[in-house]
């Protein structure tokens, strides 16, 4: 059964958001191995593949930008919506941070998404979260923290 979880983004600003959202991503890395990070647009996906390399050199997450790196992708590849030919990528989980579901929702198993902290934000979270729960999806929901001290 697929599962959903959505994670509860704090009232912060972007850049914290991103180090925060880093942090889960090398969480997930750890846990998956495969990870697509679904970005709202090119900027956010280049501004976490830039966070994910200030990573400490004894928790690298191997990482790209779509298009970059191997062909067969790197165990974490970072899209966004205008990115074009997007191959898919079985056994990936998706982590989706953009407003609209991304195609490749319908082929993962293990989803990952964000509720906004402003209303709009959490208004069309609900509407991904009733998606989600439609396909059949295991939901969970909780606070976007980070593991790391």
């Amino acid at each position: 059964m697929p599962s959903a979880t959505f994670f509860l983004m704090p009232d912060k600003a972007e850049g914290e958001q991103n180090r925060l959202i880093c942090d889960k991503i090398a969480e997930l890395y750890r846990k998956h191995k495969r990870l697509r990070v679904w970005a709202r647009n090119q900027q956010q996906a280049e501004a976490l593949g830039e966070l994910l390399w200030q990573q400490p050199s004894d928790a690298f997450i191997p990482h790209n930008l779509l298009g970059e790196g191997p062909a067969t992708g790197a165990p974490v590849e970072l899209c966004w919506p205008e990115s074009g030919d997007i191959k898919s990528r079985p056994g990936y989980a998706l982590f989706n941070l953009a407003e609209d579901i991304p195609v490749q929702a319908q082929q993962s198993q293990k989803l990952y998404d964000t509720v906004p902290a402003d209303d709009n934000g959490k208004k069309v979270a609900r509407e991904r979260y009733k998606h989600y729960r439609a396909r059949g999806c295991q939901m969970h929901t909780e606070p976007l923290t980070s593991e790391q001290k």
